[in-house]
């Protein structure tokens, strides 16, 4: 005879048809500690893609660092050798000017030649020329060598152009020389102010 509590026993499957009201509370005891896990689990899943994105956009912004600091290093490292060009610029211009007889034309050509291509390379690397003959007086762009009273131009014009001035993605590599107009008495209403 099977057991009562047996499987195959149709007494046991009776008295289990009318479920114990303490297995319905273990049952929902574990569904809810089943859900709590998963709850807990999505949580963590959750902060973890949190983490991934923050992490993500921090490298991302480390990139971008990375590629603005060697971009600027490139450009003051172009800024450096230009620097050091521009005496040679001067050079080549104030050669140009002293000799203007025609035994030295075909000298002449060949070093306007020269001249021209080192310009032209300068001017390529980002480099502009200033001359500022005519304009207003900036101080940052202009170094006032001389100044002329006169009543003939607007005060600040700048009258003369010394050596031009040179300007590297907006940083000045060296200020335009000039000479700058100033009014009569011009100066002692600056020093008032």
């Amino acid at each position: 005879m099977p057991d009562k509590d047996s499987p195959f026993s149709t007494e046991g499957r009776a008295e289990n048809a009318g479920a114990d009201p303490s297995d319905e509370a273990k049952l929902s005891a574990d569904s809810a500690a089943a859900d709590a896990e998963v709850a807990k689990i999505a949580g963590e899943l959750n902060e973890l893609r949190q983490t991934l994105m923050r992490r993500q956009a921090d490298f991302d912004n480390y990139r971008k660092r990375i590629e603005k600091e060697r971009a600027d290093d490139a450009k003051r490292s172009t800024a450096r050798v230009v620097e050091s060009l521009i005496p040679i610029i001067d050079g080549f211009e104030q050669a140009l000017l002293a000799h203007r007889e025609a035994e030295y034309e075909s000298y002449r050509k060949g070093f306007e030649l020269i001249y021209r291509q080192l310009l032209d390379n300068v001017t390529r690397l980002g480099v502009e020329r200033t001359d500022p003959l005519g304009k207003q007086f900036d101080p940052h762009l202009h170094q006032a060598m001389d100044r002329t009273e006169t009543v003939d131009q607007e005060d600040g014009t700048i009258l003369q152009v010394f050596q031009p001035g040179y300007v590297f993605h907006g940083r000045v590599l060296r200020p335009a020389m000039v000479r700058v107009a100033v009014h009569p008495g011009g100066a002692s209403k600056e020093a008032r102010n």
